[in-house]
């Protein structure tokens, strides 16, 4: 006889986080809420912010922490979190410890392709904000 393993799915609240900011209408709220949280990292630390559909911010999480110049991502992980919290829409940020907040050409593919996965899921991606000395949102770049 086989034994098939049975399996529960759950997000795990795992903190809190303190913001000023409680709804994103703005590029500049989610650099506020994503530069606090990521201050005084030094490598590479992806994340997604989830929102409910009146863009109040429902959670954050830390999808990948890579190193000083680069962060592996994949789409599965970012929407991983997003659909076990209902998440109508996230917001996707980075850092770039040298403070240079300029895309690379990565940066702009991983945000497109995570853009096209978010379609598929009805789960919109409304902008990625790169925070350094000062934020990108590659949105209002025209980037994707």
């Amino acid at each position: 006889m086989y034994h098939i393993p049975i399996y529960k799915v759950m997000l795990v609240k795992d903190g809190n986080y303190k913001a000023d900011i409680k709804i994103v209408s703005q590029p500049l709220d989610a650099y506020q809420i994503l530069s606090g949280y990521l201050e005084g990292q030094d490598r590479e630390n992806f994340l997604v912010l989830m929102l409910d559909t009146k863009h109040k911010v429902i959670g954050i999480n830390t999808v990948s922490i890579g190193n000083l110049n680069s962060c592996l991502v994949h789409p599965r992980e970012v929407f991983k979190p997003a659909i076990l919290s209902n998440t109508a829409a996230i917001i996707l940020g980075h850092n770039h410890p040298s403070g240079d907040t300029k895309p690379s050409n990565e940066d702009i593919e991983i945000t497109r392709r995570i853009a096209e996965a978010g379609k598929l899921l009805s789960i919109s991606v409304l902008d990625h904000i790169i925070v350094g000395e000062g934020f990108t949102s590659l949105k209002e770049a025209g980037n994707f």
